[in-house]
């Protein structure tokens, strides 16, 4: 199994921590929820927003699958951000499902534990 980069947020303290994890989340999609306890996290449950492969390509959440594809882009959004109005560019893109491939996986807190993540985490001096 592969190790990925899970970053979680928080958005109470608008802190963001980096989390080792083995790749125990693939075939999950962008949207999914988890729970927290696999990871070090007893309480919390997780939110998937996005992610990147080992390449580096970001993940979009209205692409099925998990395969890389080009897509035309015209808005600024996941992967693209126009330099001038009305450009047009394709981008390759990661589907929503995380696969073997993923190598970091961005998540936010949907469900708060008793403990905080630093104290669970041991980040605190």
């Amino acid at each position: 199994m592969a190790k990925v980069k899970l970053i979680v947020s928080d958005q109470k303290t608008g802190k963001s921590y980096q989390v080792e994890a083995v790749n125990k989340i693939s075939g999950m999609n962008i949207g999914d929820e988890l729970d927290g306890g696999s990871l070090g996290l007893g309480g919390y449950r997780l939110k998937i927003t996005g992610g990147s492969n080992k390449d580096g390509t970001p993940m979009k959440s209205d692409l099925p699958g998990g395969k890389r594809k080009k897509i035309l882009f015209r808005r600024r959004g996941q992967g693209f951000k126009p330099r001038h109005d009305g450009e047009r560019r394709r981008k390759m893109v990661c589907g929503e499902q995380i696969t073997s491939e993923t190598s970091q996986i961005n998540t936010i807190i949907s469900k708060y534990g008793e403990k905080s993540v630093e104290d669970l985490l041991g980040l605190t001096k």
